[in-house]
Parts: C-alpha cells; sequence; structure tokens
C-alpha cells in the first residue's frame, strides 16, 4: 500500500487589497492549508474565502495563529504572559472555527505561526501553554509540531492527536530548529533542491541539518511557505516528485489519541 504524506502550505494571508502569495494556485496542489487567523495576516474576508476554496479543492483547513504583530508579519518575537498568550491563542483559534462553521466546515489542525512557532519549538513551557489553550477549545484538533522538537514532546504528553512537520523551504540546525532567516541560506528558493531534500529525508526517516546530522522522527506533513519566492513552484515539484516515489497525498490524520 502506497504510503501516505500530506502537503500543507501556509496562506490566507492577505490584507484587504494587499495581496499575499498565490493561494489560488497552491490550493490546486496542497492537501492542507494553514490559514492565518488575523493577528500576523488575514482578515475576516480573506480567511472566509480562502476555507471556500480549500474545501472546493479538498484540501484540509487549519487554523495559522501567531503573534499580534501584522507589520512583522509575526516574525518578530514577543515576550507575553502565559494567560495572555493561551487567550490570544483561543481567540484565534474560535474566530477560524466561527468562520469555518459558517460555510458548514471543520478546522482539522492547528499549527504555531512564525516568532511563536519557533519559540515552542525552543521552550515546552511555550509549547504547552499554546496546546493546551487549543485543546481546550477543541480536544480533537490535529496539533501540527516541528519534527524532533519540545512541541512534539508536549503533544506526547498531553496525549493529544499530533502530525510532525518537515520543511521544505527552510534550512535545519542541529537541534531540529529552524535556522533564523537572517542567516544566508535558511531560506531555500530552489525547487529542485527542496524536493530532493525532502525525499531524502523521507527515505532515511530523518530531518537533514545544514552540518549534515541526521535527526530521526516520524515525518507526516511537509511545508512550504505561500510567501515564499518560488511557493508554488517548490509545491508543484514537490507533489511531482513524492507522486513519483509513490507516496499519496492526503490531508493529515494525526497520531496519537485526545487526553
Amino acid at each position: 500500500m502506497a504510503q501516505l504524506i500530506d502537503l500543507n502550505a501556509d496562506m490566507g494571508e492577505s490584507f484587504g487589497d494587499w495581496t499575499m502569495g498565490n493561494d489560488e494556485a497552491l490550493l490546486n496542489v496542497v492537501t492542507s492549508a494553514n490559514i492565518a487567523c488575523g493577528f500576523h495576516a488575514g482578515d475576516p474576508d480573506v480567511m472566509a474565502k480562502t476555507m471556500a476554496r480549500a474545501h472546493e479543492n479538498g484540501v484540509g483547513i487549519g487554523a495559522h495563529p501567531g503573534f499580534p504583530d501584522l507589520q512583522g508579519f509575526g516574525r518578530r518575537r514577543m515576550s507575553i504572559t502565559p494567560n495572555t498568550l493561551a487567550n490570544m491563542v483561543r481567540y484565534q483559534l474560535g474566530a477560524a472555527r466561527a468562520m469555518a462553521a459558517a460555510q458548514g466546515l471543520k478546522v482539522r489542525h492547528f499549527k504555531l505561526h512564525g516568532a511563536l512557532s519557533n519559540m515552542a519549538s525552543e521552550d515546552k513551557d511555550i509549547a504547552r501553554t499554546c496546546y493546551e489553550a487549543a485543546l481546550s477549545v477543541d480536544p480533537d484538533i490535529i496539533l501540527v509540531v516541528l519534527a524532533a522538537t519540545p512541541m512534539q514532546e508536549v503533544a506526547q504528553e498531553l496525549r493529544a492527536r499530533w502530525a510532525a512537520e518537515v520543511f521544505a523551504d527552510r534550512a535545519y540546525n542541529d537541534d531540529a530548529t529552524l535556522v533564523d532567516r537572517s542567516i544566508d541560506g535558511a531560506v531555500i528558493h530552489d525547487p529542485e533542491l527542496a524536493s530532493s531534500r525532502i525525499l531524502a529525508m523521507l527515505e532515511e526517516g530523518a530531518i537533514i541539518s545544514e552540518s549534515g546530522k541526521r535527526i530521526p522522527t516520524p515525518i507526516d506533513t511537509i511545508c512550504t511557505h505561500g510567501d515564499t519566492e518560488n511557493a508554488l513552484e517548490i509545491a508543484r515539484q514537490l507533489r511531482k516528485k513524492l507522486k513519483s516515489a509513490g507516496f499519496t497525498l492526503a490531508p493529515m490524520e494525526g497520531t496519537g489519541k485526545a487526553g
């Protein structure tokens, strides 16, 4: 039987008349969509439209909450108290669930954005605050975790459904965290390089860091950022290479059991 794999992309990040990425085309390629919830990007109209298009294409719908930082696109680190952070997560997930429910749809997964995700991948307390908040809204939601980081440990400890994610367009440190975007080579723009890296990781069952270190991990879903240059080309190349390698692309299902 063919091995299942999910291909996800961050999207719904336009705002009013300002457009970010090519969601329309990406939704013909990916199997899951991480839709911005209005704090780092997006607005109610964009959220509703993106969800509707995702549903039309059989693409799984996910909430993609981040820091309240439109100007910095959620990529600037913030110091926020745990209680406030938990409420920010609930607020954004609640908005996504409301917009989906109004169309008879369901938010299947939850994935942190940008600086918030990076901080949660380094700090179990931050990951736990965010994940407990999300599970307090929906105990069955799939938590998308940066594979082999504290995010995965927390999801497992909470006995939640989770999916291990690797990035096609980002370089890795030796601890499975992402190389800082300010460093040369942190973001990968070449579709051939991005897809060959992912196929190598899938074959070895491990994240391959910039130094060549292998970090064993399950891989359930592969991300390409919707705002990355050549995002559409990367996604198309990935889909083509994955299918040629015998993978079946389908929305993530998650591992584990809600506690």
